[in-house]
């Protein structure tokens, strides 16, 4: 039988740069980011392993896309768990950091 997912809940702590999850009123998860002038950069998920495969890291990842929405600023994906949820979801891709050159060898 399959549990059933729980209520999660997402709260920004600026003054620790991260996002936390909350789960059955417990910590479940966090999204560590960098801000900076015009860019927020995700670099780091974490779950914690007794919460692994009940959608708290989609919880965040939607969190930290919805998070750079809302300010109007672009948003780069460091972590692999916030870039695949972003290429994913094209819906954010207006917001997604893409550089403007590229270099080749």
């Amino acid at each position: 039988m399959e549990s059933a997912k729980p209520a999660v809940t997402v709260t920004r702590v600026d003054e620790e740069n991260r996002l936390e999850a909350y789960a059955d009123g417990r910590l479940a998860g966090l999204v560590e980011y960098i801000p900076a002038k015009g860019l927020i950069a995700f670099v780091h998920t974490e779950v914690l392993p007794e919460r692994e495969g009940q959608g708290i890291g989609s919880a965040l990842a939607k969190a930290s896309l919805e998070m750079a929405r809302k300010a109007g600023v672009k948003f780069l994906p460091v972590c692999p768990f916030i870039v695949a949820y972003a290429d994913r979801h094209p819906e954010f891709e207006p917001w997604r950091y893409r550089p403007l050159s590229r270099v080749a060898d």
